[in-house]
């Protein structure tokens, strides 16, 4: 039988790229497994962190070693790719943050003709911008904690302007509040605030990071999240809960091996689980996400209210991370949701009969 080639795509130009490693890691032992060595050949590709692509024995010794590497270049050609690319049948991007879950190497796979693993540009996009992500579930009649969404320009616009966007902050979320760049991803950039001077400087960080910043009301609650498979009938998984003694879920915490727990499956009301499921499902819909996407909210025990937090369309994927975890515990193993992410990205783009 003719092995099915798989173009693993990992690496990037993100603050993610050393995740983007263990995840293909983790998908690249998946793949050499029996049940699946006998069906598919991985062929890798590593995207430096000057955006450079490598392949062949340069990307498959990233690979095996798990540590970024770089041949430098005072003036590299990014448009030239490897001649491997040509033979890929179907490419599987494990690419996290920008310029990998936002739609823009989609866009470009998408230019190749060829399947692949994963949302859309749109779905990748909506699903990476927190504004328009956000904008996408209040139309889809999603409950979500109060924010306010702030452009760069405010923020560093003059004394007059930006005195007023912090009394409007206050009013309408009051503290404590959280301030998040829109379109980076692992809680980059990301500050929990309590006071008028902690939101200023938080702003004036968030802004480094982009042009775009999303500010959140706080909310005491437990933290849950629903992984989604599938394509147009699209199946979620049981809940899982992360619980961590830190302030906040921030970088630190998320990377750090015993900063913070999962529980799975979430010890929660079945009607809970079941809204939860369900709303996982809508939100899905509503970014028009495809393959796989992991969606968290937050539980608010004492109210019994449900809040949709975000859509990660392009999750963590190591063996430990919470979207295999959850599946794994729904009864598809590893092995078999890598391969039925493969197959859903072919499905996905067989011509309709």
């Amino acid at each position: 039988m003719t092995k099915l080639k798989v173009g693993l795509l990992f690496g990037g130009r993100s603050g993610e790229h050393e995740v983007s490693i263990s995840s293909a890691r983790a998908i690249a032992h998946a793949l050499s497994l029996q049940e699946n060595a006998d069906k598919y050949e991985i062929l890798p590709f590593y995207i430096q962190k000057d955006g450079v692509w490598q392949a062949g024995q340069f990307a498959q010794q990233v690979l095996t070693s798990g540590v970024p590497q770089e041949v430098p270049s005072i003036t590299p050609n990014l448009w030239q790719f490897p001649p491997e690319t040509a033979q890929v049948e179907v490419w599987f991007p494990v690419l996290h943050g920008p310029n990998g879950e936002d739609g823009t190497i989609q866009g470009l796979l998408t230019l190749t003709q060829i399947p692949f693993v994963g949302s859309g540009v749109l779905g990748s996009a909506t699903g990476m911008d927190k504004i328009a992500m956000k904008m996408a579930f209040a139309q889809a009649g999603l409950p979500q904690v109060k924010y306010i969404a702030v452009t760069r320009s405010q923020v560093w616009s003059n004394a007059c302007v930006f005195p007023k966007l912090c009394d409007q902050i206050e009013a309408t979320l009051g503290y404590p509040c959280f301030v998040k760049p829109a379109n980076l991803g692992s809680s980059v950039g990301i500050a929990k605030v309590r006071s008028r001077q902690e939101l200023e400087t938080a702003l004036d960080n968030a802004a480094t990071y982009d042009r775009r910043i999303i500010v959140e009301a706080g909310v005491i609650a437990r933290e849950v999240e629903c992984a989604v498979l599938g394509n147009d009938n699209p199946k979620a998984s049981v809940i899982g809960e992360i619980t961590f003694d830190s302030d906040f879920y921030d970088y630190e915490t998320k990377y750090t091996p015993g900063k913070a727990d999962l529980f799975i499956p979430a010890k929660l009301p079945d009607m809970v689980a079941q809204q939860i499921q369900d709303m996982a499902l809508q939100a899905f819909a509503a970014v028009d996400a495809a393959g796989l996407s992991r969606v968290d909210f937050f539980y608010v025990e004492a109210t019994g209210e449900i809040f949709i937090n975000e859509i990660n369309t392009l999750p963590g994927f190591t063996s430990t991370s919470m979207y295999p975890q959850l599946w794994a515990n729904t009864g598809i193993p590893f092995t078999q949701l890598v391969d039925q992410l493969i197959q859903l990205a072919i499905e996905r783009y067989s011509p309709i009969n």
